[in-house]
Parts: C-alpha cells; sequence; structure tokens
C-alpha cells in the first residue's frame, strides 16, 4: 500500500489501544483518499468482483435480490474470514473506512460537489451488473426500491446510489462492525439511517426509532463526562439537527444551548440603534446577533470580516430602492439618548466580551458556531414558520453568519440558502431570495455533474438560470463535507423542488412545473395543478405513473388510463394513490395505498381517518381505529396523537384521550392545543372519590388502622391536575381568552379552602386584559368574582396586611403586602374591574363590600349609589315606559337596598380618617334621610302611571314612611 493515499487510521480503529476508539468524529477522509480506500482488495471483494459471485450477481441481475442486499451478504461473509493476510481488526477498520468512503462520495456528488473525478458504477458494480445501460438502469432501481421504508419511497432518479448501497450494506445493515467497535461505527450507522430518511418523502416511525436508539447508545458514552469538551458540542448539535427534523423543537433548542455552553460560545439576540432603510433620519434599536467564538483570538485568520473573502457561492446584492444591503449601525449611541432601545435581550446583562464588539464589524467565528447559529435559525422557523415576528426574529442569525463571513464553503453556502427561506416572505427581499435560491440550485447541479452519461439518460440537464459560478466560487470536497453533519443540508433533488415550491408561491406556476416534470416528481407536479384547481390534469398526471392506457397504441396526448395496474406498481406508488383520493375524495384510494404498502403507509390510515371524519354524522369510531393503526406504523407522529385523543373527546373515552393527549405533548411540549385538551380529558374522567375501595379500606383491623395513618388522597386530584395543564397551555398560548376562561372555571371549581386563588385572580385579569376593551364588563365572572370577595372578607383581617412605605420626607403610606392573596384580590379589583364597570350593579355592590372590609364607609356609600343608578338606567324604558313587571320589581328591590343597606347603614357612620386632618371626625352623609327620601319619592313618581297600588308600589310607599319617621 505503500506510494498511496491511505489515511494512518485505516487499520488500528479496531486496536484496543487506539486513541481513536472513543472519540465520536475522529475520520476526515481526504480527496485524495476515497478511491484507493474503494479500489483495496477487501472493497472489490465485497463488491463482488470476484468471479466465484457469478451465482449471486445473476440474482441480482434478475431482480431476485438487490444489489445492497448482496453486498450486506458478502459483508458478513468476509467478516467471518481473513483475507490478504488482514487480521481480523484490520479487516474490520477497513470495511468501517469502505462504509464511510462511501458515504462521503454519496454526498459529494448528490448534496456538496463538487464533481466526482471519478465513475462510481465502473469503480463499485461489477460489470456483470452494468454490462449494458439496461441492466445498470435495473439495478440502480431496484436499489432505490429498496430504500422504501414503511411505503415512502425514496427519490427514483437519485444519481450513483450505488454508493449509498455500499455505506447502508457495510455500516447499517450488518452488525459486524458494532461489536467492541470504535464509537465512529454507531456514529456512522446513525448518519447513514439519517441520511436514508431525509432522502425519504416523509418521515418513518421504524427509521426514527433505529436513530434515535442509537442516539442514545452514543448519549451515553459521550455524555457521560463531568467536563463538556468539543466532542460533546459537535454530537449535541448534531442531535439537535435530528430534533429538528422530527419536529422536536423544544428538544432542539435545549440541545443547541448545551452545545454553545460545552464550547464556551457565546451570543445574544440584542438590540442594537442604527439604520435599516435608505430614508431613516434617525437611528432607532434593531435585532442583532452579537457572536464570538472562544478560541477567535488564537486564530489570525478570524479576527476581522475584512481579512479575508468568505469562502462559498456568490452573496446576492439585495439592490433595493429603499432597503439598505445591511444595517448601518450607530457608532456612538450614548448620543441618542432619547431613542430607548427595545432589546430582546438587555444590554446591561450581556457579557463583557458580547458589549464591547463593534455589530457592524464582528469577528468570524469558528465554523462550529456559525452552525450552532443556523442550527437556531431552523429550529426557530420550524416552530412558525409563517410567522412575521419569528421571520425578524430569525433572521439576525442568518445575517450574522453572512456578514461575519465564514472560512467553510458550505457552512456560508447554508447561511445563504437560511437567509434566502427567510426573506421569501417580504416583498422587498422576495427577489433577492428567489434569485439567491435559484443560484444555489445552479451551484449545485454544476457541483453534482457525474462522469456517468448512463446515469443522466433519464434526466434532462437543466440549463442555469445564472452565470456559471466561477472556480474561486468553489472549494474542494474535504472542506465541504468537514461539517456536513452539523448543517440542515439538502439533497440536490429537494433543493430543486423547494425552489420549484418557491416559484408557485410567486406564481410562477410553470417554472414550477418545469422543474418537477424534468425531475419526474410526478406527485409534486400534480399537487402543484391540484392547488391551481387543475383537478383533471393532477389526476391524468397520477393515473399515469399507477395505470395502463386505456388504448396503447393512441399516443395522443390526452390518452386516458384508465387500464389495469402497472406491474409492478412504483415505489411511490402509496403516496400517488392517496392523492388520487385526496383529489377524488374517495376513500377506496386510501385503503388500496394501505395495501399496496403491505400495510405500512402510515399516512393512508391518517388520511383515511380524516374522511371519516367529514362524513354527516362523523363515523367516530372508524376514525379512532384509522388513527390507532396509523400509530401503530409510527407511534411519534405528533399530529396522529393528537387527532386521536380529539376523536376519542367526542366518543367520551375520557381515559384513552388522557392517554393519547398525554403522548402528544410528551413529543412537542409546546402544543397548547394539546395540553388543554389533555385537561378537558382529565376533568371528565372518573372521579377520586367514585373509584373502587382502595386495599386500606380491605385490611383488618389494625393494618387498617397503620394505613390510616397516611395521608389522605386529595379529593381535588383531577382538578387540580387540569389545572396543571391548563396553566401550561396558557403559558404557550398567552392570548388565547378561551384557555384562560377555562383556567378561570377550573380554578375556581376547587372549593375553599383549597382553592388556587391565585390563579383564579391571574385568569380573571388576563381576560380583563384580552377581552376588555371589546366585552367591557361583561368579560367579568360574576360567580366567581363573588366567590372571591368572600373568600377576602371571611379568611382574612385587613390589618394583619397592612404594611408602612415611607417615601421620603412624606408621611408613611398604609397599603397590602402585595404578594399575599388579599392583596392580589384588592389590586384585581382597584387595577382591573373597577374602571370596567358602567350598567353592572351587582359589581358594585361587591366593590361596596369590599371597600366596607377596607374601612372606607365613604366609598361603600358611593358604590352603593352607583349601583341603585345602573339598575334604574338599565331597567328604566322596561319599567317606566313598556310596564314590564320584572323590571318593575328590580328597581323595586334595588331602592330597598340602596336605602336600608346602603343610605341607612353608612350615611351615619364615621367618615374614615383623611390624610392631614386634625382628627376630627364627620358623618359619612349627614343628609342621608334626605337622599333616601329623595330616591324613594322620585321612583314613585316615575312609577305612577303604571304601577300605582302595585306590590312594589306598596313596599315603596312603606320605605318611604320607615325613612321618613327614622
Amino acid at each position: 500500500m505503500t506510494g498511496i493515499a491511505y489515511p494512518p487510521s485505516l487499520n488500528t480503529l479496531y486496536d484496543d489501544e487506539s486513541p481513536l476508539k472513543q472519540q465520536y468524529d475522529p475520520i476526515r477522509l481526504g480527496d485524495a483518499e476515497i478511491v484507493p480506500i474503494l479500489q483495496l482488495p477487501l472493497a472489490l471483494a465485497v463488491f463482488g468482483h470476484e468471479s466465484v459471485d457469478e451465482i449471486a450477481l445473476t440474482r441480482v441481475s434478475c431482480g431476485e435480490i438487490s444489489y445492497t442486499t448482496f453486498l450486506a451478504d458478502k459483508t458478513r461473509s468476509i467478516s467471518r474470514t481473513q483475507l490478504n493476510g488482514l487480521t481480523h481488526g484490520q479487516q474490520r477498520s477497513q470495511l468501517l473506512h469502505i462504509g464511510l468512503a462511501a458515504l462521503f462520495s454519496f454526498l459529494q456528488s448528490n448534496v456538496t460537489g463538487p464533481p466526482l473525478n471519478f465513475n462510481p458504477a465502473e469503480l463499485i458494480i461489477p460489470s456483470a451488473l452494468r454490462a449494458d445501460a439496461t441492466t445498470l438502469k435495473a439495478v440502480r432501481a431496484h436499489i432505490i426500491r429498496d430504500l422504501s421504508v414503511d411505503g415512502e419511497a425514496a427519490y427514483k432518479l437519485t444519481p450513483n446510489v450505488e454508493l449509498f448501497a455500499v455505506a447502508k450494506a457495510i455500516l447499517v445493515d450488518t452488525d459486524v462492525l458494532l461489536a467492541n467497535g470504535p464509537l465512529l461505527a454507531r456514529t456512522a450507522r446513525m448518519r447513514v439511517n439519517f441520511l436514508h430518511q431525509k432522502m425519504l418523502s416523509e418521515t418513518t416511525g421504524t427509521l426514527q426509532d433505529i436513530i434515535y436508539s442509537d442516539i442514545d447508545q452514543i448519549s451515553t458514552v459521550l455524555l457521560d463526562e463531568a467536563t463538556a469538551t468539543s466532542e460533546q458540542g459537535k454530537f449535541l448539535l448534531e442531535r439537535a439537527l435530528i430534533h429538528t427534523h422530527y419536529g422536536f423543537d423544544s428538544k432542539a433548542r435545549t440541545d443547541i444551548e448545551k452545545a454553545a455552553s460545552a464550547r464556551n460560545f457565546e451570543f445574544a439576540l440584542t438590540g442594537k440603534l442604527g439604520k435599516r432603510t435608505k430614508f431613516q433620519d434617525r437611528d432607532i434599536s434593531q435585532l442583532v446577533i452579537l457572536a464570538k467564538s472562544a478560541d477567535h483570538a488564537t486564530d489570525a485568520n478570524i479576527n476581522s470580516k475584512s481579512d479575508s473573502q468568505p469562502s462559498g457561492p456568490k452573496n446576492l446584492d439585495l439592490n433595493d430602492d429603499t432597503l439598505l444591503e445591511s444595517i448601518s449601525f450607530a457608532k456612538d449611541e450614548k448620543q441618542e439618548p432619547q431613542n430607548k432601545q427595545v432589546t430582546v435581550q438587555e444590554e446591561s446583562t450581556l457579557p463583557p466580551p458580547l458589549a464591547s464588539l463593534d455589530p457592524g464589524n464582528q469577528p468570524k467565528l469558528n465554523p462550529i458556531d456559525s452552525a450552532i447559529l443556523l442550527a437556531l435559525a431552523a429550529a426557530i422557523t420550524n416552530t412558525t414558520p409563517e410567522n412575521g415576528l419569528t421571520r425578524e426574529e430569525t433572521l439576525p442569525y442568518a445575517t450574522r453568519v453572512l456578514e461575519g463571513g465564514s472560512s467553510n464553503w458550505q457552512i456560508y453556502t447554508q447561511g445563504l440558502l437560511a437567509r434566502s427561506r427567510i426573506e421569501g416572505y417580504r416583498a422587498r427581499t422576495v427577489e433577492r431570495s428567489v434569485l439567491q435560491m435559484q443560484a444555489l440550485v445552479d451551484q449545485v447541479i454544476a457541483d453534482t455533474a457525474t462522469l456517468d452519461s448512463q446515469a443522466t439518460t433519464t434526466v434532462e440537464e437543466p440549463t442555469t438560470f445564472l452565470p456559471r459560478p466561477e472556480k474561486s466560487e468553489s472549494a474542494s470536497a474535504a472542506e465541504r463535507l468537514e461539517y456536513i453533519w452539523l448543517l440542515t443540508f439538502s439533497s440536490r433533488w429537494n433543493l430543486e423542488a423547494e425552489l420549484a415550491s418557491r416559484w408557485v408561491n410567486l406564481g410562477g406556476l410553470r417554472t414550477a412545473l418545469d422543474i418537477y416534470e424534468r425531475l419526474q416528481m410526478w406527485a409534486e407536479a400534480a399537487l402543484c395543478y391540484a392547488a391551481t384547481e387543475q383537478e383533471d390534469k393532477a389526476k391524468s398526471m397520477v393515473r399515469r405513473q399507477l395505470y395502463e392506457p386505456t388504448d396503447k397504441e393512441n399516443e395522443d396526448a390526452n390518452e386516458k388510463f384508465e387500464g389495469p395496474e402497472l406491474s409492478p406498481l412504483p415505489a411511490d406508488a402509496p403516496r400517488l394513490f392517496c392523492i388520487l383520493g385526496d383529489i377524488d375524495s374517495d376513500p377506496t384510494m386510501y385503503e388500496h395505498a394501505w395495501e399496496v404498502s403491505n400495510k405500512r403507509y402510515a399516512r393512508a390510515q391518517r388520511s383515511l381517518a380524516r374522511h371519516y371524519l367529514t362524513l354527516t354524522p362523523p363515523a367516530l369510531e372508524k376514525a379512532e381505529e384509522a388513527y390507532r393503526k396509523s400509530l401503530h406504523i409510527n407511534r411519534l407522529n405528533h399530529g396522529a396523537w393528537f387527532a386521536l385523543g380529539c376523536v376519542q373527546l367526542e366518543l367520551q373515552r375520557w381515559d384513552d384521550a388522557i392517554t393519547s393527549f398525554t403522548r402528544t405533548v410528551q413529543l412537542e411540549e409546546n402544543d397548547a392545543e394539546a395540553w388543554s385538551n389533555l385537561a378537558a380529558a382529565i376533568l371528565r374522567t372518573s372521579k377520586p372519590d367514585e373509584s373502587p375501595p382502595t386495599v386500606a379500606e380491605q385490611l383488618p383491623d389494625e393494618e387498617h388502622e397503620s394505613e390510616m395513618e397516611k395521608a389522605p388522597e386529595d379529593p381535588h386530584k383531577r382538578k387540580r391536575d387540569a389545572l396543571a395543564a391548563l396553566n401550561r397551555a396558557a403559558q404557550l398560548k398567552n392570548t388565547d381568552a378561551r384557555i384562560w376562561d377555562n383556567v378561570l372555571t377550573v380554578a375556581a371549581s376547587i372549593p375553599p379552602p383549597f382553592t388556587p386563588f391565585r390563579d383564579v385572580v391571574t385568569a380573571q385579569k388576563k381576560l380583563i386584559e384580552l377581552l376588555g376593551a371589546k366585552k367591557g364588563e361583561k368579560c367579568i365572572d360574576l360567580p366567581i368574582l363573588g366567590m372571591l370577595v368572600d373568600h377576602l372578607v371571611t379568611a382574612y383581617e385587613y390589618e394583619d396586611f397592612l404594611i408602612d412605605i415611607s417615601n421620603g420626607s412624606e408621611p408613611p403610606q398604609r397599603v397590602v403586602r402585595s404578594g399575599t392573596i388579599p392583596g392580589q384580590i384588592l389590586s384585581l379589583l382597584d387595577s382591573s374591574i373597577v374602571p370596567l364597570i358602567t350598567h353592572c350593579a351587582p359589581l358594585w355592590l361587591l366593590v361596596a363590600r369590599v371597600e366596607q372590609y377596607r374601612g372606607q364607609p365613604s366609598k361603600a356609600f358611593e358604590a352603593h349609589e352607583k349601583a341603585w343608578r345602573a339598575t334604574v338606567a338599565s331597567s328604566a324604558q322596561g319599567a317606566f315606559q313598556m310596564g314590564d313587571e320584572k323590571k318593575w320589581m328590580e328597581v323595586v328591590r334595588a331602592t330597598e337596598k340602596l336605602v336600608r343597606d346602603g343610605y341607612a347603614t353608612y350615611g351615619p357612620m364615621d367618615k374614615e380618617v383623611q390624610e392631614g386632618a386634625n382628627g376630627e371626625t364627620e358623618l359619612v352623609a349627614m343628609d342621608w334621610r334626605f337622599k333616601a327620601r329623595s330616591a324613594v319619592r322620585g321612583i314613585l313618581g316615575k312609577g305612577k302611571e303604571f304601577w300605582e297600588d302595585s306590590e312594589g308600589w306598596t313596599r315603596l310607599k312603606e320605605l318611604q314612611t320607615e325613612v321618613g319617621s327614622t
């Protein structure tokens, strides 16, 4: 092997004393090392270049087994023997390197570029399997079909798929490399499976389980150490990207924060004064990421963004007549004291290394730290991709990577792609967004070209929209692949499909269809037609992939495909049948998709369940069964668990609904609706006191006495559990009045003294904030407020909660401690409820009761008057103009209450002592009798026409006599 480029670890990875054995990612294969590894005698033996494999190769050429299966069988067979004088450890080490070389080559030819300098088919596939183009095409098609998992198919024109077959066969399909092997072997298996997942149209439970099993194993080894290391930081970042792909955004953000901590990477989203447009006449606060790598000072090449040009594709200019190319930050913010900054993180809390940075000229970041920022942007965007505030919050992360420059080609490329995705939603940046993505697609198309002419005979090579990239915009394969697993990379066909989707959003339907049809993505093209109300074209396009033409001899473009099904059906047939079902609302297509996938295509059952729910009446039992079948295949599908829980709520299967919504929030703890529905299910399930007798109740007397010493079961446990779920929902969806109303109702339903009064007060205050401007006093729950007031005046002595607060030279003021329950109730009344009351007499009566509790008789007196006026005003028309007896009696009772409970009770009292008074006291109302007589006389005068000699009239005359004789 002398004279040929081989990595030093080629034969040593499985040595017990190897320093690389416990490292997470120690192998970086250079460009010159790939081909020699794939030409090793051991590699040629695995690939089947020996004449002794003719029988097995014949089975591959006949389609009996796939080439991937052949490679896996060869790997197992070779691992049980010793070839070319290699020890068992050396042989396993070489197998691992062969698998990694194939994996890197596949990524180079489908994701990063530059073009491979060898023909993978000639190097890997034996001559017997590539004797002609038809045989080679069939072998590759079988490999791709074999990649289908749970009914999800891989892209049928995947270039150089034999490279992935080698990686999958050696690193995944056999376990010969894992036993007593280096940690890298499990890392490689996890990565191949994750790449396999990214090659499929949707996520699958089967791959997800395997990937997370390997993640757990790696975590046990790497994260068990007490001190943080760079290896931990990289693994946490890679795990975060996997979380993001599966939609576990909160877990992803947690891992990203841990990765930054492990690397001592400091960054903050904050506000700095600057100008964003060309016509701004003053600086305003602009969101910016301040970031500084821990190791920046030791690298002379990243001290300033001006030291070198960024490595990566061309960054297109914005060229807008209003927006600046980048934010122009103020040089001295202290000169603008009138502009108070609105910051996400207060500038005063920034660590010193960040506080000293110039936001317009920050140092270059370590490539891994740049990847952390991009991963965080992906996690944020994945949560709510179309939310405007989220996009404003996300853009600074991509901007920091780009404007600071990057020393790595692929990271800079990913930064351009991230910015393009974010800018696609703004009118002034959408043009640059699409053109930048087009430039990136052109770059990828040029850089992933293949030497195999037979591999592209079925795909028309597109012309580039922009000029071909220059050599200065390129980089070696080793540089592009160095951090590939720390980025949310996309394959060339997925990137082109994303560009087509962007054209659809801009109205460029023809351009999008050209891309889809060139890529032979018939499902996406059909969905594109269906979205533009061209269902007939969509249906015809899908049926062409599934059925024989009605008249094979007629090649008319308008021919119908009503013949028998094709044999064999395409690998993505389950998805195509589901699309037909969506177009025609035909459940039989969903059922057929389920059967075609051998009952593994979960999406078919989810679609079938949704169909059952659209029926009148909904077929809830069938929908539940369909959702259960889908979850049997993919147990980690958040949306399916949520929908199943909703169906079970409708079926009143409360315990089953609790299970479903519990699984939902375990998968995505930030789902406010799931937390709210979980609370609803908990409230409706059987109560603790209705449960069967406990074991303690069935014990003999002596044992029963000892069990009775244990704490009794909380009779309100269900309501407390439901309240905890609702509080979580309210925290996540802080502006949803419905959730806050549920919090208020459930918290108030727990009787005193167990009532969580703080939750009651908080919920009522939040409802007033959300609904007060629109609904006024109607947003106040009167019975619950009455319960709060009852608790306040009966459970607490007002004087016990007063404290003196001094304001310098002024006399101290006595106020209620704000953190106490009485303080919170009183604050709710004073600051939220009283300003809202207009025509609700019961609310004024509650205020009067509270003022009496506080020793404020004059205010209680005024509240009674306001309550009476509110009743008279709201009932006047019915009582005095329309002869409504019910309204008349309301006025009568309000007048009696005013006179007896208001005037007669508070009028003779001593008025509360005012600040600065000389100790002299006076009555609340010396003329309270006159006020009472005037009130009664006024009502009698208004009601004389309709109500003279009625019961109410008699009661008022008695009240008049009572007041007059007092």
